[in-house]
């Protein structure tokens, strides 16, 4: 038997304040997504904003459904809206953000399963690494240079060839 050890590395910022100015504009029009949630079940607003190559900017947020789990991520979304309306033009970061209205959103919070699975694809169709930004409204921001390093061990389309 042999172990082997996967790591994932991440910048942490102690707030928003440390970001240079082009992500903490991405993240700032992520907060602002949060907006457009509609989450009546969870409360829990999901804002997602996304720079692409070509300097535009779109933003999307999570749409629940009450026949669970017909909703949307924000993530899932947001790459929805870029292949929608930008279907040639990679994607160079991904702001993430947050407004629990149950609680705090006071830390960085990353995808979940599918949105990773979904980020990972998106970035190997468009042959280009998404920077990842996660933060809340407040509190350390985390980047991350790839979506794929979210995902170790990954199953992808060369797995079905």
């Amino acid at each position: 038997m042999q172990s082997a050890q996967i790591l994932t590395e991440y910048d942490v910022y102690a707030s928003a304040e440390e970001l240079n100015g082009a992500d903490k504009m991405l993240l700032n029009k992520a907060k602002d997504a949060t907006a457009l949630a509609y989450a009546p079940y969870s409360n829990f607003k999901v804002g997602a904003a996304a720079r692409l190559m070509n300097g535009e900017m779109i933003t999307a947020a999570n749409q629940e459904n009450a026949s669970f789990p017909a909703g949307i991520c924000a993530e899932r979304n947001l790459l929805a809206v870029a292949s929608a309306l930008h279907p040639s033009v990679a994607v160079e970061a991904i702001a993430i953000s947050y407004k629990n209205e149950n609680g705090e959103s006071v830390h960085p919070i990353s995808p979940c399963g599918i949105c990773r699975q979904s980020l990972l694809e998106y970035e190997e169709r468009m042959k280009h690494p998404i920077r990842l930004i996660l933060g809340g409204m407040t509190g350390k921001i985390y980047t991350i240079s790839s979506s794929k390093s979210l995902l170790p061990l990954s199953f992808t389309s060369d797995d079905i060839k």
